[in-house]
């Protein structure tokens, strides 16, 4: 223990020196001065890395140290969150990165294929302090003892596994076990598929993979960003600390509802309208709808634009014929708009040459190409001819478009229509159904940047105008006299230009990978992870394949647990237009959270539904059975008086109930907002089963389940690690009462 301990130490004062030195560079780095444009970007590219550096260190601060691995050949290895080299010569590594080859044995070595180790030491620390060691015996030929063996070699998992909940997940990065090891460390390029039910750990490995991949491929994916996607806000507050106490914070973490910028989707659908809005014959209707929007006028009925020389007509043929030409680029419609307006504009000038220039008496058009060019820029400047194009062709954002379909939606039947009709008036009002939505408008419509561009190019010339100013202001400033009348003293307009002194007051975007991802749609990730993959629906996955051209992906759900009608819930179905039969499958078979007596009552139900259901095997029991009770009149004063029973000393208690019931709940149970995002720090929460996705609690009340469909029913169930309560005022569902194994009157089973 004082070996540990005062090697333990050493790591810290090395740490707060790393911490220190990395501190200093960012402030030095910081200070202006008036070196060149090239100094500053090289400053700007060390402020970031220490930056980064910095931002690892605090955040590993915690369990810096958790293993060594002691080799048959002599040398031993202390193994940590991040990796650590002494500041001598040869760069001596005094902690070796968890994710390091040498590193591998840690999590995969056994009694029967020790892999060189002859011992594994698990080091448990509160702070900076060392409190427990257990060390496994892998060369049982070893006589030396330690007093800390620990036989069975899972004594750090348990408590990991019976620790109280906190409200936000740990990494697991201490206790990885060898199936996990294989799927974390697994090759990054094409699809990777882990299916695992109820506290198998796959959201943990997604997590742990990320960490793996950006240490693998720090290069690519540090420029290319990965992004995380989970279910609800609740899930990404309650994993988003985990990326960081690995040493890894240039992540984006991002719901479904959030991945079109400048949207915030938290509006609500209808499970039907959810399930219309998701389905690829969305992508079609859209498509057609924007056509819709490029018009021509009825035949006989010629759109008129007023001119000073006589009115001018955009007839069927004429309009029908610029449409087909600018149809025929295959440009998205705004990016194809030009192809449009120039034909009209050349349209409506030849028939101003023809009505000015006709030589009356059958010669040549009277009119020259100077005449003309003058002629086409009339009309190009009349506002008249172009509230015309606007009518036949106008430009769309996705937000109006998405927003006026909705309105009206076409090219659906009567009751898909009907399903998803309803005015959008202002941003609260998008759904993360919309999202998908949204982002095929944008496919569809392009984005025409030259706008942007032009006021950026003219940004521009103003900072070269004003520093030519500036140096004019200058050289008209000297008033030097030299006795000998050759002597020169060189002046700014002798070392630089206006262009170069205006480039050095251009703003740097010092933002990360993640951050500019984020507001960019077209952004292109490294690689991405879908946690609560099946839940997504086909229109979802247009997006997500489009924001990833490489198809560099971890999927990790449960097709068991598909509870969105929206949701395509097989891996097949997800995958096939998109990488055919070119991913891998793997699934995890072993239940870490949920105890024995909670899962085989889950199991139960579902295979009421599913005869050849198998669930994963629980490694843990508690001898603690779910229990149900029914009240007959005051259901949510039954829910606060078990609450109050039940709502552990550390851990935290989670209710789950439909959300009609959240409102009536929230009044009687303490600290409880009906509504707002679970706050999952807190001892007692509520959530109904789509919000509990993913989600752990040390004891779990499950009301009126009856209203929960299978899958809905299957998640809610699998929640707890320690102990479950069911409260009902309906009949329970009759495969979780012949589980339980009794008559609805009031029971503790």
């Amino acid at each position: 223990m004082q070996h540990e301990q005062e090697y333990i130490d050493h790591l810290y004062a090395r740490v707060d020196a790393l911490r220190g030195q990395a501190a200093s560079a960012v402030e030095e780095a910081q200070r202006p001065d008036g070196s060149t444009q090239q100094a500053r970007v090289e400053r700007d590219v060390r402020v970031a890395e220490r930056s980064g550096l910095l931002a690892a260190l605090n955040a590993v601060d915690g369990s810096l140290c958790f293993g060594r691995i002691d080799l048959t050949d002599g040398a031993s290895h202390h193994i940590g969150r991040i990796g650590i080299r002494e500041d001598d010569a040869e760069r001596t590594p005094v902690l070796i990165d968890w994710r390091a080859p040498v590193a591998r044995p840690f999590y995969l070595a056994t009694g029967h294929t020790p892999m060189g180790l002859r011992r594994r030491r698990h080091i448990s620390t509160h702070g900076r302090t060392v409190t427990e060691l257990h060390d496994e015996l892998l060369d049982l030929g070893d006589q030396e003892r330690t007093g800390h063996e620990d036989p069975s070699g899972d004594a750090v998992l348990l408590a990991s596994l019976n620790a109280a909940r906190t409200g936000r997940m740990n990494d697991i990065v201490r206790t990885i076990q060898a199936e996990q090891d294989r799927i974390i460390r697994a090759p990054h390029r094409g699809v990777l598929v882990v299916e695992g039910g109820p506290g198998t750990g796959k959201t943990a490995v997604a997590l742990h993979r990320a960490a793996f991949l950006l240490y693998e491929h720090r290069e690519l994916l540090a420029r290319r960003a990965v992004l995380i996607v989970g279910p609800n806000p609740a899930f990404l507050s309650y994993i988003g600390e985990v990326l960081p106490s690995l040493g890894e914070t240039g992540v984006l973490l991002s719901t479904p509802g959030e991945l079109y910028p400048g949207v915030e989707a938290r509006g609500s659908d209808t499970p039907r309208a959810a399930a219309v809005k998701g389905r690829t014959e969305m992508a079609e209707a859209l498509r057609l709808a924007v056509r819709d929007r490029q018009q021509v006028p009825e035949p006989g009925e010629p759109v008129v634009v007023p001119h000073d020389d006589g009115d001018l007509l955009l007839d069927w043929h004429l309009v029908d014929e610029a449409r087909e030409a600018a149809r025929a680029t295959r440009l998205p419609h705004n990016l194809a708009r030009p192809h449009f307006v120039f034909r009209i504009l050349d349209a409506l000038t030849a028939q101003l040459v023809e009505r000015i220039g006709t030589d009356p008496y059958g010669g040549p058009n009277l009119l020259g190409p100077d005449d003309v060019a003058q002629l086409g820029k009339a009309v190009a400047a009349n506002p008249d001819v172009h509230e015309a194009i606007a009518q036949l062709w106008p430009e769309l954002t996705p937000t109006e478009f998405v927003a006026d379909y909705l309105a009206e939606p076409t090219h659906l039947s009567d009751q898909d229509a009907a399903a998803i009709r309803r005015p959008v008036t202002s941003p609260v009002d998008w759904t993360p159904a919309d999202v998908p939505l949204l982002d095929e408008a944008a496919e569809l419509l392009g984005e025409d940047d030259s706008a942007q561009q032009a006021a950026a190019e003219a940004e521009r010339q103003e900072r070269i105008q004003y520093a030519q100013g500036v140096l004019e202001v200058a050289r008209g400033s000297e008033s030097f006299e030299f006795e000998d009348g050759e002597s020169e003293i060189l002046a700014a307009h002798d070392i630089i230009d206006a262009e170069r002194m205006a480039e050095r007051h251009e703003e740097a975007d010092h933002r990360t990978a993640a951050e500019r991802a984020a507001a960019d749609r077209s952004w292109a990730f490294g690689h991405i992870i879908v946690d609560e993959a099946q839940e997504l629906s086909p229109m979802a996955w247009r997006l997500l394949m489009r924001r990833c051209p490489s198809r560099s992906m971890t999927l990790v759900g449960d097709p068991v647990q598909t509870g969105d009608e929206a949701g395509v819930g097989s891996w097949e179905d997800i995958l096939a237009d998109y990488v055919g039969d070119r991913w891998e499958h793997t699934r995890l078979g072993v239940n870490y959270r949920t105890p024995s007596e909670v899962m085989d009552l889950a199991a139960a139900v579902v295979r009421a539904e599913r005869p050849g259901f198998e669930p994963p095997s629980s490694v843990r029991t508690t001898g603690e059975r779910p229990w149900a009770r029914q009240s007959s009149d005051d259901l949510p004063a039954a829910v606060a008086e078990a609450a109050t029973a039940q709502t552990p000393d550390e851990g935290r208690l989670g209710v789950i109930a439909p959300r009609r019931l959240h409102q009536a709940l929230a009044d009687r149970l303490p600290g409880v907002v009906a509504g707002a995002e679970p706050d999952l720090t807190r001892q007692l929460v509520l959530l109904d089963p789509r919000q509990a996705k993913g989600l752990e609690f040390d004891r779990v009340l499950v009301v009126e389940p009856a209203e929960f469909g299978t899958s809905d029913l299957y998640v809610a169930l699998t929640r707890a690690t320690q102990g479950l309560g069911v409260l009902h005022r309906a009949p329970l569902p009759s495969a979780l009462a012949e589980a339980l194994g009794a008559s609805d009157a009031e029971r503790p089973v």
